[in-house]
């Protein structure tokens, strides 16, 4: 691979989108490439956007995806999708949490939530949507909806299974392992 491959990972505070970029960190550097990782909070600490650049290749210059250029667009809500859409490539795909978190200015009533996000996304791009909050659910345990979509993430890019869950084993805390790896093949099998 020569070219510089170039993910972004969009959320909202508290989902989890600092440890999936550190899981996805992981497994550029297991398979020995230059990676380059940047974090861009807005208030994340109040429900804002997050942005996590992950950027790898032989050479790696700086951290920062630009505009219509990222290869995967990995959303943990569908607004954020939306909001970060234009940085994807022609060819490049949108892996979408399936889940609405208002964002402040639509809670005090000033702006309202837009409709058939996802729709709409998917007449431009090409869009992989997944409940990942409600399987998170049904394995018991809300908090892993990230590494579920991290899975179908992992699906469609090229490291081994294999070396995936050895990198999450060593990301997560150690009591999480189990349930971790659990929803990375959930995700994994989507």
């Amino acid at each position: 691979m020569a070219e510089t491959r170039n993910i972004m990972i969009v959320g909202v505070g508290g989902q989890g989108t600092l440890l999936t970029s550190r899981i996805l960190g992981g497994i550029t550097v297991a398979a020995g490439y230059d990676v380059k990782l940047s974090e861009v909070h807005g208030m994340a600490q109040r429900g804002g956007s997050v942005v996590t650049y992950v950027r790898y290749g032989e050479k790696v210059a700086e951290p920062i995806v630009e505009e219509g250029q990222a290869d995967v667009l990995i959303a943990f809500e569908r607004l954020e999708a939306l909001r970060y859409a234009h940085y994807l490539k022609k060819d490049g795909v949108i892996i979408v949490n399936d889940q609405r978190i208002d964002p402040m200015p639509v809670v005090t009533g000033v702006a309202k939530y837009p409709e058939n996000i996802i729709e709409n996304l998917s007449k431009e791009h090409k869009v992989i949507s997944v409940d990942a909050q409600a399987e998170a659910l049904a394995m018991g345990n809300p908090r892993v909806f990230n590494v579920i979509i991290l899975g179908v993430a992992a699906k469609r890019m090229d490291f081994p299974k294999e070396q995936w869950i050895d990198v999450i084993k060593k990301t997560v805390p150690p009591k999480t392992i189990d349930i971790n790896v659990a929803a990375f093949e959930r995700g994994y099998e989507f």
